[in-house]
């Protein structure tokens, strides 16, 4: 569909391949450590609450605490790079389900933060390198410079849009982190990459199976989804994230009741994040419960109507598009079609409009209105081919052959 899903891990708040080092193996004062720590937590719960800005500035506060940990620059990036996704208006799973591409058209991202981003992300390779030079035994020397590569691969493959020039660090986060579990196998947190990258390697094909193979990288999804869940239950900064992959994971598998479950924890967790109801919403409609899709919108939609922080591009349409599609399956259709229009009227990606259309199709063609709800799969296949959305465009497409077929 659109961006690589295997290289990105949750995309709903702050995410990075987070966690900041359980020894140290530098002399840095233990107090300056634990306030930056503190700095730390304070951020995530920040960015994790989609509070972006002020979770950078806190992160910077970190860094001045304790400059020599790499762990506070890569956090930093991080949260840039979770700002110029939100930009982009990748804000839910929804954007994360499809099949990998090598190149996606991305917009240029913003230049400043673009420049901070790399600005960061180099300083926390240097110390992560140095470190593992001096200390090429102790895990979380190993760890911080898979995490750094992790990301790496990340902005590369979301932001840039290029997957195959991810794959070089995208190689190196797997090797780094597996080795972590090598060396220390309760390092639970060096289970969310390597899980992740396992998952992602099984699902291929059998020819990139085996270039991934060759590349370094092995597959097991039992076990990479094993990997990740131990992560979503090891204590510290990588738990949530490996939360949020999990929420991906499962909506891949078809395990909604498990997705659903982790959205709890996180709605518990992060109640600010508005989104959260937005995904659960996403994935009650693909369990095929829309009444508690429709729950979910509500309250979200209400939540959104008193959030007076930015929205990402296009968001009041996701909203529109999931309320009108849960409304329509409850068959409350006058409902339905004043949000989908809306939905329509809001869009920023040919990917979402041509989902509106089917939809909207979908709902002509139940009032016997065919002319109508021909020209709105039409428009479905047309708008979500070329934005590479090739599971609506075959949906949308079939559908148009039963409808044809049933005119002959």
């Amino acid at each position: 569909m659109r961006p690589s899903w295997p290289i990105v891990s949750g995309l709903l708040a702050i995410s990075a391949v987070a966690g900041a080092g359980q020894e140290r193996a530098d002399p840095a004062p233990a107090a300056a450590h634990g306030r930056a720590a503190a700095l730390r937590a304070q951020a995530l719960e920040l960015g994790y609450n989609l509070d972006h800005q002020q979770a950078l500035a806190i992160f910077e506060q970190s860094i001045a605490a304790d400059p020599d940990d790499p762990a506070g620059y890569r956090l930093a990036a991080a949260t840039i790079w979770i700002t110029l996704l939100f930009q982009q208006g990748a804000i839910t799973v929804e954007d994360y389900l499809g099949q990998a591409r090598a190149e996606i058209t991305r917009a240029a991202p913003d230049a400043a933060l673009a420049a901070k981003f790399h600005g960061y992300l180099q300083r926390a390779r240097t110390i992560a390198d140095e470190r593992l030079r001096q200390h090429p035994d102790r895990a979380d020397a190993h760890y911080q410079a898979g995490a750094v590569s992790g990301l790496e691969a990340s902005y590369i493959a979301t932001i840039d849009g290029r997957l195959a020039a991810s794959v070089g660090a995208a190689r190196r986060a797997f090797s780094e982190h597996s080795r972590v579990l090598e060396l220390d196998p309760g390092r639970d947190d060096a289970g969310l990459v390597v899980g992740l990258y396992r998952c992602a390697v099984a699902e291929l094909s059998a020819l990139p199976r085996l270039f991934a193979f060759l590349a370094g990288f092995r597959g097991d999804r039992d076990r990479g989804l094993r990997l990740v869940e131990e992560a979503a239950d090891h204590p510290g900064e990588v738990q949530s994230n490996a939360l949020f992959t999990l929420v991906l994971l499962y909506n891949r598998a078809g395990r909604y009741d498990d997705a659903l479950r982790v959205l709890g924890r996180l709605q518990d967790r992060y109640p600010r994040n508005r989104l959260l109801r937005l995904e659960a919403a996403g994935t009650a409609l693909r369990a095929q419960r829309p009444a508690e899709a429709r729950a979910s919108l509500e309250a979200g939609l209400a939540q959104l109507a008193r959030d007076r922080r930015p929205r990402a591009p296009g968001e009041e349409a996701r909203w529109r598009y999931a309320y009108g599609t849960a409304l329509a399956a409850l068959n409350e259709i006058p409902l339905a079609v004043n949000e989908l229009s809306a939905a329509l009227a809001a869009a920023t990606r040919d990917w979402l409009r041509g989902r509106i259309h089917k939809e909207l199709g979908t709902i002509a063609e139940r009032a016997g209105d065919r002319p109508r709800a021909r020209d709105d799969y039409e428009r479905a296949v047309r708008l979500c081919r070329q934005d590479k959305d090739t599971a609506c465009a075959d949906d949308a497409r079939a559908l148009l052959k039963t409808l044809n077929r049933r005119e002959e």
